[in-house]
């Protein structure tokens, strides 16, 4: 075999009896030095569990391979089939020969070690280093993924980072052992569009320079179009469709993989912005936040903090009904720590959250980025449903259960739903369960922390057009959190762009999205990946993000503002 990899016949199933409960059914490809396949289909199509065999990890969560083979060309030029191989000869190619990067970053860190320890453990079990030698490389590779202040945040534990920050270290760990074959799954789900195309051009790059072979897993097909030379569509356990990334994507074949790419939604510079909820004909604001202030302490001198984390630094906006706000930026940016603080989640330091008539309670509530995170198990959707409820102190009667079914129905579920349990619904309509409870107690305001990017992109499209309904029959305001500008550029009026814990700029989202003023702006938008933009090659930045660490006392400069149109605000840049 030339090649790197060959994978024929590929049958995976779980249970008892696996060849029954097929998962896989029948996959084949081959993989050379140095080339990217991607593989892309919605949840459950196989993708993931035809990745984890490849290593054979999905022996861990009750798979079995029932047939096919998996032939593996190790460095020493020998070819080992990998469905047969038993686990003492796995241990040996797991990590060294095929590396591997999960998509959620909390399950896979020990939450008992630093995230240097773990790093340098990976470069003394790949690379024998020990000492400072170990301490340098982990420095380095933490430089290479982004990690601001890398040399304190050796010292963090995984539940000390953000969720953006976490993916960043499982990436530096599998970078660590240099593997032949790098196996990515949603590597960057969790990370924002400009530390995204990082990531993606340090692949690449890392590709080029070792001739390192990929395995790229995602639902984002306008991301895999950048750095595939090949793309596999994956459905119900079978490759429907595979071939060159230019053909797939510009002439495909299978009507699945023309669904997907219709559902994809594109990125258009401000040109799909929403014409409807101008401000112009809107009422007063329902919620207005002055000069917030969020600072968390870190470290003790003496009792004393030695500093302070400053979260959110001087924000300041307003919401009125009917209108949706959208926050993006950066993981770590300060964009949940400002909806927490609306929500009274987390405690502000200083500033101002008056709401319409002064109301000293916020009508004000959450829907989360995971919904089954968000659903207590133990409970059936009637039960769920009248929590909120019932802690405002309504009583369970047949108004309240009256209010449940109407909700029901307007997010596009049935009745019966309410004797059924989370476990029970899709993602997309556990997810929209998050939505009627949230819509319970007929709030004003609703935060939508990444409320969207778990889902599939044809359900994350049929969830935003039920927003948008939602929004026009009860008025509601939604302060929108995302780091999916093609997402945010169909749902928002307006977009608040935070930066290192302030906003940068303020505006109607056409302008903002058609003619960015703020540099980290221009490079927020600039790094949105689109099926268009797949010829564009990014360059591994290594500019640092500015640490939001400082020490006691410390207080920034007044901000200084330019209009840059009308309903269009910028943030003035510090001169060199």
């Amino acid at each position: 075999m030339s090649g790197l990899l060959s994978v024929r016949d590929l049958r995976v199933g779980f249970g008892q009896n696996p060849k029954a409960n097929a998962v896989v059914k029948g996959v084949s490809f081959d993989l050379g030095p140095g080339e990217t396949l991607g593989i892309v289909g919605e949840s459950g199509s196989g993708k993931s569990v035809s990745a984890l065999s490849i290593n054979r990890l999905v022996d861990f969560g009750g798979g079995r391979i029932t047939h096919g083979s998996i032939q593996l060309t190790r460095s020493d030029g020998t070819v080992l089939d990998v469905a047969k191989a038993d686990e003492k000869v796995l241990l040996g190619i797991r990590g060294r020969d095929v590396g591997m990067i999960f998509q959620e970053p909390m399950t896979s860190l020990n939450p008992v070690h630093t995230v240097g320890a773990q790093i340098e453990e990976a470069f003394r079990l790949s690379k024998g280093l020990t000492g400072a030698q170990a301490h340098k490389a982990t420095l380095d590779v933490l430089g290479r993924v982004r990690i601001p202040d890398a040399q304190s945040r050796l010292g963090y534990y995984p539940h000390q980072l953000s969720g953006g920050m976490r993916q960043r270290i499982m990436i530096a760990m599998a970078l660590a052992a240099s593997p032949r074959l790098l196996i990515a799954d949603e590597p960057t789900t969790a990370l924002d569009v400009t530390v995204q195309a990082q990531i993606m051009a340090l692949l690449a790059e890392l590709r080029e320079e070792t001739g390192m072979a990929m395995i790229f897993i995602t639902h984002d097909i306008g991301l895999v179009a950048g750095i595939a030379d090949r793309i596999m569509v994956m459905q119900n356990g079978v490759a429907v469709e595979q071939g060159e990334t230019d053909g797939v994507l510009d002439n495909p074949q299978h009507e699945y993989t023309k669904h997907l790419l219709r559902a994809v939604p594109h990125f258009t510079s401000g040109k799909a912005v929403r014409d409807d909820g101008r401000r112009a004909e809107q009422h007063a604001p329902i919620v207005k936040v002055d000069n917030l202030v969020v600072r968390f302490p870190v470290g003790k001198a003496w009792f004393k903090p030695k500093g302070a984390i400053h979260a959110v630094d001087g924000v300041s906006f307003d919401l009125v009904p009917g209108e949706t706000l959208a926050i993006v930026g950066e993981s770590g940016c300060g964009k949940s720590t400002t909806a927490r603080a609306l929500l009274g989640l987390n405690s502000k330091t200083r500033g101002e959250i008056v709401t319409e008539a002064g109301r000293s309670i916020r009508p004000v509530q959450m829907v989360f980025q995971d919904p089954f995170a968000s659903l207590n198990p133990r409970l059936n959707v009637e039960a769920l449903l009248a929590e909120p409820a019932i802690a405002n102190g309504q009583r369970r009667d047949d108004a309240l259960r009256e209010r449940m079914t109407f909700l029901l129905d307007r997010v596009g579920l049935p009745q019966d739903a309410l004797t059924r349990y989370p476990h029970q619904f899709s993602g997309g309509q556990r997810q929209r369960l998050c939505i009627a409870r949230a819509l319970m107690l007929n709030p004003d305001v609703v935060v939508l922390d990444e409320a969207v990017s778990a889902l599939d992109v044809s359900v994350q499209a049929k969830v935003l057009e039920l927003l948008v309904d939602l929004q026009q029959e009860f008025g509601l305001a939604y302060l929108f959190i995302s780091h999916d500008m093609a997402v945010v550029e169909r749902i928002a009026h307006r977009i608040a762009v935070m930066f290192a814990g302030q906003i940068v700029e303020l505006g109607e989202a056409r302008a903002v999205l058609s003619d960015p003023q703020h540099s980290y702006t221009k490079r927020l938008i600039a790094a949105v990946p689109a099926i268009e933009r797949r010829k564009q090659r990014f360059a591994v930045d290594m500019t640092q993000v500015p640490s939001l660490v400082r020490p006691p006392g410390f207080e920034p400069s007044p901000a200084q503002w330019r209009e840059a149109g009308d309903d269009h605000r910028v943030r003035m840049e510090d001169t060199p």
